[in-house]
């Protein structure tokens, strides 16, 4: 039975792997698959954050293609969490292509993180159009 979420516009729900963990992400456009790609992976983290203090920062980032700067966005968030302890949950996108991302994160310190995870892959990750919009499948290294 698939999660009732599915047929929200954007959304994210964990899916059976094999090996590592994963998840899909869908949205209807690329802006929004991006935020859902990232709030999934705080969400099935287990990312708990501080109330306090808000955290802002401005990123950008670039990559060959959409695929790649997905992967580059996520495992920036990883980073950010792995090197100075903090966690997002707010999102607002100055700017999106298939090679560059200009984005304002807003998050605090992470208050627990119930599971570890090395990166975002490759591992089969490609962006689809679907009727609704567009659709990825996350592969995490963990």
């Amino acid at each position: 039975m698939k999660n009732l979420d599915f047929f929200k516009e954007a959304g994210f729900e964990e899916i059976d792997h094999t090996a590592d963990w994963a998840y899909r992400v869908w949205g209807p456009n690329l802006e929004e698959l991006f935020i859902q790609a990232a709030l999934g992976l705080f969400a099935l983290a287990g990312a708990d954050l501080e109330p306090e203090p808000v955290v802002v920062r401005e990123l950008q980032l670039r990559g060959v293609d959409s695929e790649s700067l997905l992967v580059a966005w996520l495992n920036e968030l990883l980073y950010l969490h792995e090197s100075e302890g903090l966690g997002f949950n707010q999102f607002d996108i100055g700017h999106l292509d298939r090679q560059s991302l200009q984005v304002r994160v807003t998050g605090a310190p992470v208050k627990s993180w119930l599971k570890f995870i090395k990166a975002v892959t490759y591992h089969d990750l490609s962006i689809r159009e679907t009727g609704a919009g567009l659709e990825a499948t996350l592969v995490i290294d963990v």
